[in-house]
């Protein structure tokens, strides 16, 4: 009987100290972030919305560091974003290119005419913040305090019961991803 136990708490001891040892190595080989990435990425909208050509605001804030991408593709974030990003690179301004969208005017938000909905769940699949909520085969909504507008779920949906409609919210209530577009470069 000593000696299951002397083996238990030998094993323990094993499995703790290799959990210290991978958690400092965590710790000591994580890859540091690159601060201009990160600077980039705290200006754009955050929709996720992949108009630029990247799958969300991240990747476009590496590829805009390494200068793999120009600052004019961001339809949501527009001419306002263009700008901050051009006066922190030191880049000429530029206008928005037309061949990634037009910048919306006011906050546009989905909206799923709930009659209509058939629940095929494919909108949930789509939406890059998760601001549907529903499950298969039942009626799904959208939480509009969550959508960024990025009309990624109307693609997808089958019976097209997905629009998108103009918040009429005033500018100071707008969620940080519509306010990201007038920070300043920080």
């Amino acid at each position: 009987m000593t000696m299951v136990w002397t083996t238990w708490i030998i094993l323990g001891g094993m499995a703790s100290a290799i959990g210290v040892a991978l958690s400092l190595a965590g710790l000591l080989l994580r890859p540091e972030e690159d601060a201009l990435t990160i600077r980039i990425e705290s200006l754009l909208p955050q929709t996720q919305c992949a108009q630029c050509g990247y799958p969300g605001c991240r990747p476009y804030a590496q590829a805009i560091a390494q200068g793999d991408a120009p600052v004019n593709r961001c339809p949501p974030g527009g001419q306002a974003l263009i700008e901050q990003l051009a006066g922190m690179l030191g880049l000429e301004v530029q206008t928005l290119d037309p061949h990634y969208g037009e910048e919306p005017s006011v906050p546009q938000r989905a909206q799923i005419n709930e009659s209509r909905c058939i629940g095929c769940a494919l909108c949930l699949k789509a939406c890059p913040v998760d601001a549907i909520i529903g499950a298969p085969r039942f009626m799904h909504t959208v939480i509009a305090d969550q959508c960024t507008g990025c009309a990624l779920c109307i693609a997808p949906c089958p019976v097209d019961c997905i629009s998108l409609h103009a918040d009429e919210t005033p500018r100071w209530q707008w969620p940080l991803p519509q306010l990201a577009k007038l920070r300043s470069v920080p």
